[in-house]
């Protein structure tokens, strides 16, 4: 049986991506991935972990004064990242 409308294969993935509610979880992915750009080199080469979970990110760092520049960045960083993303993700960040 042949359908009358077709959509492009973005469309479909678009769609399927709504339809699973997988926009929250490709959201978090994207902002994860780009944290060396987010904070720049040097902060990225001092963390060791970083993970969102239940809208709160999680910075593992090896470096106690990374750690201590970013709690002073903290809202800063948490608005840059939520505007990156599009949207409110990223509700408060723990550094460890």
């Amino acid at each position: 049986m042949r359908r009358s409308k077709t959509i492009s294969l973005a469309e479909a993935m678009k769609d399927y991506i709504k339809e699973m509610n997988l926009e929250g979880k490709l959201r978090e992915i994207n902002l994860i991935s780009s944290w060396e750009e987010m904070v720049g080199k040097a902060i990225s080469s001092r963390t060791r972990k970083v993970y969102i979970r239940e809208g709160i990110l999680y910075v593992h760092l090896s470096s106690s004064v990374v750690r201590n520049e970013l709690l002073m960045l903290r809202e800063v960083l948490k608005e840059k990242l939520n505007e990156k993303a599009g949207s409110e993700v990223i509700k408060d960040i723990v550094l460890r």
